[in-house]
């Protein structure tokens, strides 16, 4: 999922200033399940804004949406009537979200409510690590399902690296498992050692963010 992280108040405050009335839109989505930008965090961040601006002698309204998705402009739709006398839109969705509803509402300021940091999963309750960069073409068959492109620092195709010691990388002062330490001990557990007799070459970058940005075309599901 992607995971994302809420801007300081003070810095979506400052974005606002010269606003009167906001909606602040949020996700049903990933930044939900991170607890970013879901329902009750629309609620939160909405209060804050409020209260703010009252305390400083200067009321703002501020109305509240959560839509099911904003990475599907069909789901941004319902915003359309909440939006018609508004100053500006804050989405707490991931950067993808205040791009579309800037995209559908070309003559609105549109501002983000959380920094988008990584694509991961959940380590533990309340704990998000970043397993994807999204380069586009999966190796993680040939490393025992263990990504070596996210997971080490250096993004080395072939290690480990003579910073790694005792299972720990040496970024972190050994608080981050070194991924090819994991690499190891995973394609031995399954008799796959073999798979790093032959040293890889140069990652292939071409499919990550080389070309500009990307686009995934399912010619079946086109209308």
């Amino acid at each position: 999922m992607v995971v994302a992280e809420s801007k300081p108040v003070t810095e979506i405050l400052d974005m606002i200033k010269e606003c009167k009335k906001v909606v602040v839109a949020g996700c049903k989505g990933c930044v939900t399940v991170c607890n970013s930008g879901g329902e009750k965090e629309v609620g939160i961040l909405a209060s804050e804004l409020r209260l703010a601006r009252k305390v400083a002698g200067d009321d703002l309204e501020v109305l509240e949406y959560t839509c099911e998705r904003q990475c599907d402009p069909e789901y941004i739709e319902p915003l359309d009537d909440l939006v018609k006398d508004v100053d500006a839109v804050v989405s707490i969705a991931c950067s993808v979200g205040p791009q579309y509803i800037a995209a559908r509402y070309p003559f609105l300021p549109v501002f983000p409510g959380l920094n988008t940091v990584f694509i991961g999963g959940a380590a533990e309750h309340g704990v998000w690590k970043e397993y994807c960069q999204a380069c586009g073409h999966c190796i993680i068959g040939d490393f025992g399902g263990l990504c070596p492109v996210t997971r080490c620092a250096k993004s080395l195709m072939n290690g480990p690296c003579g910073g790694s010691s005792g299972g720990k990388c040496e970024v972190g002062k050994g608080t981050i498992d070194c991924i090819w330490h994991l690499i190891y001990e995973r394609l031995k557990n399954l008799g796959q050692l073999s798979r790093l007799e032959n040293p890889w070459g140069f990652k292939n970058w071409s499919t990550s963010r080389d070309g500009g940005p990307r686009t995934m075309i399912r010619e079946e599901l086109r209308k």
